[in-house]
Parts: C-alpha cells; structure tokens; sequence
C-alpha cells in the first residue's frame, strides 16, 4: 500500500553474537550480601594470611631462642656438676624381671655416701639401678652444694625442647588469631542486630498502624 511506513530496521553493522557464558570462578551480585558480610570475610581471609606468616616466623625465632637458653644452660650444668663414684648405705629393691629392658632402664632412690672435692664425707639420695645393695660402688653426679643431680642436657633434648617451644609459639599465634576473628564476628553480629532494629523501627508500623 502507498504511502505505508516500512518497520525500523536495525542500523548497519556486526549482528550481536550470543551473550557470553557465564564465569563460575566470578562472584555473582547478591542482594542480600551486607556490607558486614564483605568486611567480616575480609578479616578472616587477612587473618588468616598474617597467622600463616606470623606463626612461621614466631616459630623460627622461639626455636632459636630456647636452643640458645638450653645450650647456655648445658654449659652452666657441665661447669657446675661432676662425676664421683659414692657407697649405697642401703639395699635397692629388684621389683623389674632381671635381664628385661625395663631392668635396664629402671632406676630407684636411694641413700649413697660419697666424698666431697674438699674431702668431707656427705651422703645424699640418687637414682641407682635396681638390685644392688648396700656397700655398692655407682657412679652418680653430683652438685657443687652436694646434691645429687643428672647428667647436663643433651644435643636431642636440646632440640626437642627447642622444637617443643617452636610448636607453643605456633600454637599461640594460631589462638591469637582465632581469638581476633571471634572479636570481628561479634562486632559485626551487634553492627547487624543494630540495623535489623533501626529498619524494624521504621518498617514496623507499616504493620501494625491500621489502614
């Protein structure tokens, strides 16, 4: 028909192709995602960050801390404590099964008698193997104040204790950092109890005033 107005036609170009596909790994808007939402996973994920790297670094420096107090305190027992030979005054008991490891490992108090560097007599209790009796010779350590005492620390206990410090600090930082979270989640919980009042305050009569 003359004088008819032809439809409006796209203008001139590249035809759109298909929208692109969507991207799991990208978070999606929410609507019902709170700014404290946001802020509180922040924290947890920068929390997280600075435990892994404070506690490794704690770490370390406890470790090295507490190797060099046990191997200042190794020298200071290897100075002040000496071997001597000492006289049970008593018999020991045999409770363990002769020739058994535990018979081996065991060891008993007992009264011994031995005599000083400055040649006095002196009797003390030290940890003796089991069975022996009195008038036996052992070899024990003793202090400079005459008391009987163990060997000074080893290389092993050394480190293990050293290692066992370590895992404190660790264990702390971790604690600390768990600690700092639950305050962040408590904080943001009052934040949203508090707006969850002030949007009731203004919505609540809405419901409850009569049309």
């Amino acid at each position: 028909m003359a004088g008819t107005i032809p439809p409006a036609q796209p203008p001139p170009g590249p035809r759109p192709g298909p929208p692109p596909a969507p991207r799991p790994w990208r978070r999606r808007p929410n609507p019902l995602r709170r700014p404290t939402d946001v802020l509180q996973a922040r924290i947890g994920l920068g929390l997280l960050l600075a435990v892994l790297a404070v506690a490794s670094v704690a770490g370390v420096v406890v470790a090295d801390l507490a190797h060099r107090h046990y191997e200042d305190t190794a020298r200071h027992q290897t100075l002040t404590r000496h071997e001597t030979d000492a006289t049970l005054t008593e018999d020991v008991p045999r409770h363990p099964e002769p020739g058994s490891d535990e018979a081996k490992l065991a060891r008993y108090p007992a009264e011994v008698r031995f005599t000083t560097p400055d040649g006095r007599t002196a009797t003390t209790r030290a940890e003796v193997p089991p069975g022996l009796s009195a008038d036996s010779r052992v070899r024990i350590r003793v202090t400079a104040a005459g008391e009987a005492t163990g060997p000074p620390l080893t290389h092993e206990q050394i480190r293990s204790r050293g290692m066992g410090w370590a895992l404190l600090a660790a264990v702390a930082t971790a604690l600390t950092g768990l600690a700092a979270h639950a305050v962040a989640r408590h904080a943001a919980r009052r934040r949203n109890l508090a707006a969850w009042e002030r949007a009731w305050a203004e919505t609540a009569p809405r419901w409850t005033t009569p049309g």
